[in-house]
């Protein structure tokens, strides 16, 4: 990024807030500080995000017999409910969520959204897509802006805003949020070259330990995506349309320190209710 240098005159109180914001790691020093205040005011926003609820998670039976997994509750609120109050408080208010299996559950907690202070709408599906199948029947939806998607059954503190600048930065189609983890083989793996994506090991296609790297199900997406969607498939998965465009060179990879939470089994999802409740 080209910087120039400029010389500004402000007051001392305001200085003095400033300076509150500086903690030596995601603010440096007093010149970051205000290049980061300014970005948040400058930054082109993002308002939607595709939320993908439409899993029947199998291993965390018998709890999602009767429950789809998006709702399971962590420290007393759905796991979804958690996602769309993080969402709306970084300024993302338009949800769509692709449901599937008890789908009527998730639509009647939230309703249009109104009461959470977002929009909510809805894509039902009556099988199983997949994940590209799933966005794919929402295209009509996007609209011609940058866009987020994210898997349904997540925990993170992770910064929205934070995020999307940094896309907004890198130019690239696709930005994927990575994060580490001390046992990577149970999610896909990922090779970073700079910040850019280099390989995408699926855990399901090619099993074994490739880096500490993990893809976190959270990505920012411009609308070009879909050109490389396949045309004569309703069935397929986001990750294969991410290896394509990580062949292009076309796909950052965001890594961020805090906390991340794949509620997909019994153990993890100990582990999330355990971190959340002492929050």
């Amino acid at each position: 990024m080209r910087r120039s240098r400029i010389t500004i005159t402000l007051d001392s109180n305001l200085l003095k807030k400033i300076d509150r914001l500086i903690d030596k790691k995601k603010i440096r020093n007093r010149s970051h500080a205000i290049e980061y205040i300014i970005t948040q005011y400058t930054q082109s926003s993002v308002h939607k995000a595709i939320i993908l609820a439409g899993g029947r998670g199998t291993q965390l039976r018998p709890y999602t017999y009767e429950i789809p997994k998006p709702m399971l509750p962590v420290a007393g609120k759905p796991i979804l409910e958690h996602l769309i109050t993080q969402l709306r408080d970084n300024g993302i208010t338009n949800i769509v969520i692709a449901i599937s299996y008890l789908g009527d559950k998730i639509k009647k907690y939230f309703g249009n959204g109104e009461k959470f202070g977002v929009t909510i709408t809805y894509s039902e599906e009556e099988e199983n897509l997949l994940t590209g199948g799933a966005l794919s029947k929402v295209k009509d939806q996007v609209g011609q802006d940058t866009f987020l998607v994210i898997h349904g059954d997540i925990l993170t503190d992770f910064s929205f805003s934070d995020f999307i600048q940094f896309h907004k930065n890198q130019n690239t189609v696709a930005t994927v949020a990575l994060t580490t983890s001390s046992a990577p083989t149970e999610f896909g793996q990922i090779k970073l070259h700079g910040t850019h994506l280099t390989k995408f090991y699926s855990h399901t296609d090619q099993p074994g330990m490739k880096s500490h790297l993990i893809n976190t199900g959270i990505y920012a997406l411009e609308p070009s995506i879909f050109n490389n969607f396949p045309q004569n498939k309703q069935k397929f998965a986001l990750e294969d349309v991410i290896q394509e465009l990580i062949d292009q060179q076309e796909v950052s990879g965001f890594v961020f320190e805090g906390s991340w939470y794949d509620v997909g089994n019994p153990e993890n999802y100990e582990n999330a209710i355990k971190e959340y409740n002492k929050k």
